[in-house]
């Protein structure tokens, strides 16, 4: 039998392959310690989130004609649907109610309501979300919240213990526990933004916005997603690294959105090899510098291509990735540090985050495009795309199911990879208007009329 590996958001149900990490029973004759005093102190601060979603149904023209109907005896259709997901969160300010969970969880949600540890149903409104990162802050008004505190993710090791706490398939709150199985994994293609913990504590669907806690009860990352055959666990789960939601919280605070800076610079792993060429020591982290923006921050700092980038803002750089994960969460405006080795010497410099491409509203673009906004972006390796970066809840848009973080790959059957490609694409046709659209690994036609 062949054995399919899955990527699932832990928000969709699926079957299920019991999986067991078990903690050790005994050391040196004494019982291990048990979780439940943690436990008791951390649980009431992680919840269940429930979610209504309502979006029109297409309908035929004819089915409004009653006499229509009558004749040929149609039932009354919907105008519209009403869709519901379960998933998990996690309260991180008791004082304000905010509760962090996974954008996935409340995407196109049009009510969100929070069942607590002790039973109160709350309504929540949403604060911001990011797309990008599958982070989304919620809000409810209530007293005697219980947070989770934070972790510091950037201190795990694998082999450390942790605990999963979530809502898996809708069953109430449950707990699992594991281990770090790794660390900074990316280019998994879940997300844009990929720095993930992977631990093998059961993570099943429902678990998705849940806590991954170290022993002590302190955040350590937020659970997103599992790998397995159709959809169930294995022993393979990704969770958000605390700090990097941390980050994206206090954008989504501050501007309800997450503006992502730019530095102007593109880079590739540094490989024994290149380590060599460059008179490194082959264990030596970093990036190599390919290409500097002209006048972009970088530049004006002095960074030249061929520089050997090791640090950000006071933070390691692994890889290409981690060159995207940093700049993603750096704030327009932001002085940085970055630490880079020139001809085997190191070297400091500052520069001040610039902002990210334009965005264009498509009201600007055309009529048929109102309630969307459209932004220039770029791959890690300087393509230009165009990018959905915002869509109005019960507009055009969203009742055509174009959603934030959509890439537009060809308008009115023109390839575009700027706005300014698009806006001329536009120009063809003033009735309708055809979007090739990419969500994930999957594409599709969109006519708007």
């Amino acid at each position: 039998m062949k054995l399919i590996k899955t990527l699932v958001l832990c928000g969709a149900l699926a079957a299920v392959v019991p999986v067991q990490a078990a903690l050790p029973v005994a050391v040196q004759g004494q019982a291990l310690p048990s979780l439940a005093p943690m436990l008791e102190k951390t649980a009431p601060g992680v919840v269940n989130i429930s979610t209504k979603s309502r979006r029109r149904v297409a309908r035929n023209p004819l089915l409004d004609d009653p006499f229509f109907r009558r004749f040929f005896d149609v039932p009354e259709q919907p105008r519209e649907e009403v869709t519901q997901s379960l998933g998990s969160g996690v309260i991180v300010d008791a004082r304000l109610g905010y509760i962090i969970t996974n954008n996935h969880v409340i995407e196109s949600a049009d009510e969100i309501l929070v069942t607590l540890r002790d039973g109160r149903e709350l309504p929540a409104s949403l604060i911001g979300r990011d797309p990008q990162a599958d982070v989304a802050l919620i809000r409810v008004k209530a007293d005697k919240l219980s947070a989770v505190p934070w972790g510091d993710s950037d201190a795990l090791r694998v082999g450390d213990f942790v605990v999963a706490i979530g809502n898996p398939f809708g069953l109430g709150q449950t707990v699992t526990s594991g281990i770090v199985s790794a660390l900074g994994r990316s280019g998994l293609g879940i997300e844009d933004y990929e720095d993930f913990i992977q631990t093998d504590a059961s993570i099943n669907p429902g678990n998705s916005g849940g806590a991954l806690v170290d022993l002590e009860g302190r955040l350590v990352g937020i659970n997103t997603a599992i790998v397995g055959p159709s959809g169930g666990n294995v022993g393979i789960g990704f969770a958000i690294p605390a700090e990097m939601v941390q980050r994206i919280k206090d954008h989504l605070i501050r501007y309800g959105e997450v503006r992502r800076g730019r530095l102007g610079i593109n880079g590739q792993d540094l490989s024994p090899e290149l380590a060599d060429a460059f008179g490194l020591d082959e264990k030596q982290h970093g990036v190599v510098i390919i290409d500097v923006t002209p006048d972009s921050p970088a530049h004006k700092a002095g960074l030249k291509r061929g520089d050997v980038l090791v640090s950000v803002g006071g933070r390691r750089v692994r890889n290409a990735e981690s060159i995207r994960n940093i700049m993603g969460l750096m704030l327009v405006g932001e002085e940085v540090e970055m630490e880079i080795i020139r001809a085997g010497k190191s070297h400091r410099f500052k520069a001040t985050v610039a902002a990210n491409q334009d965005r264009r509203r498509g009201r600007s673009l055309h009529p048929l495009l109102e309630g969307g906004v459209f932004a220039n972006a770029q791959t890690p390796m300087g393509r230009p795309y165009i990018e959905v970066a915002d869509v109005r809840r019960n507009s055009k848009l969203a009742a055509y199911g174009l959603r934030e973080g959509d890439i537009i790959l060809s308008v009115n059957r023109q390839s575009t990879g700027t706005l300014a490609e698009m806006e001329n694409a536009l120009r063809q046709d003033k009735d309708a208007v055809l979007l090739s659209v990419q969500r994930g690994r999957s594409a599709s036609y969109v006519l708007i009329q």
